[in-house]
């Protein structure tokens, strides 16, 4: 590979001229540019990406700013996984650096001073919640006018990049599938509040149900908080209400997959005695006994949408006028086993 030296070499001039012309970076003599170029096409010599992007005051790097929750192993869960491949793979494809910020979602973390200070140039926001410290936070970037984005989360009171995916109509196609199958009493295993796309899901949930002609059934709404402990904690609960229940659609896969486990040990033969249908389209929803029937969510597409969005952002002349990007996704209904056979006509 060939070296900058090289390249200064063959156009007689310094390497710190070489730096200018490539990074364009004060001014130059059109000859000598020429003559720059000319060598550093001849040699095959490609400018460090990074190197560049000092040289220009960026500092290459896309940041990822996730919460830092104790004793839960976010790399290991599908919904961070796959986004983050997502924005990996644009990050790869960009020439660009991945940062990984940790942020305490009790506490306003300072977005501002990540780009002020240069170590970022553009930032995309996972997990991002309704708490008011996060609010402030992320409040204070969008007034900045960053170029940074949340991922599935809505903030209506102030405008900010984001990429999400149509949860409402997800839950809506679960539902409605769980309803052609003749199942009447369905109920729902729900995330925690303050993430929006619960709300959504929430929606979909009522809107499937009132179509129907089913007015929804707010005992029926289970609490958890999209681990698999909490969905194996609300087994007891769903159990007690077997007498009232045709099915089950619950928020995410790992819920499902916990509670499943909660109502076999409680004797439970399932789909026969519950038909459950879930949320994500996980590896684990492949997997389960029986294999879960789920939405699936385009996470990877949402991160590398995320990332090319806000490094579009990060390298246009800012207009002031600009409104943030909003995008979103419809997810699609996977069938699988867990809903069991049908039990009437079809709606």
């Amino acid at each position: 590979m060939a070296t900058r030296k090289e390249v200064a070499d063959l156009a007689g001039v310094s390497e710190a001229t070489v730096s200018r012309v490539l990074n364009g970076v004060g001014p130059i003599r059109e000859s000598t540019r020429d003559r720059v170029l000319d060598a550093a096409e001849r040699l095959g010599y490609h400018l460090n990406a990074v190197a560049s992007s000092f040289a220009r005051g960026r500092s290459g790097n896309l940041g990822v700013v996730l919460p830092h929750v104790p004793k839960v192993h976010l790399f290991s869960t599908y919904y961070f996984s796959e986004i983050l491949s997502g924005i990996g793979q644009t990050v790869h494809e960009r020439g660009y650096g991945l940062l990984l910020l940790f942020r305490n979602p009790a506490e306003e973390y300072d977005y501002v001073s990540l780009f002020r200070t240069r170590r970022i140039d553009a930032a995309v926001i996972l997990g991002a919640s309704s708490l008011p410290a996060e609010v402030a936070g992320i409040r204070k970037a969008a007034e900045e006018g960053l170029p940074c984005c949340v991922m599935d989360q809505h903030f209506p009171e102030f405008s900010i990049g984001k990429i999400a995916a149509d949860h409402v109509e997800g839950a809506y196609r679960a539902v409605r599938h769980l309803l052609g199958k003749g199942y009447r009493s369905i109920g729902f295993l729900n995330g925690a509040p303050q993430y929006s796309n619960s709300a959504d899901r929430l929606t979909g949930y009522r809107k499937a149900l009132q179509e129907a002609g089913i007015e929804p059934d707010d005992s029926l709404v289970y609490p958890g908080n999209y681990s698999w402990t909490s969905g194996n904690a609300a087994a007891e609960r769903v159990h007690a209400d077997f007498d009232r229940l045709d099915a089950l659609f619950v928020a995410n896969d790992r819920m499902a997959i916990g509670l499943m486990k909660g109502l076999r040990d409680r004797g439970c033969a399932l789909p026969d005695d519950l038909a459950i249908a879930a949320y994500d389209d996980s590896d684990a929803a492949r997997m389960s006994e029986p294999p879960l029937t789920s939405v699936r969510v385009p996470f990877y597409e949402m991160g590398r949408l995320a990332a090319e969005k806000v490094l579009d952002q990060a390298t246009k002349t800012p207009t002031g006028d600009a409104e943030p990007f909003s995008e979103q996704l419809t997810p699609t209904l996977v069938i699988r086993q867990s809903c069991g056979e049908r039990k009437g006509e079809s709606l």
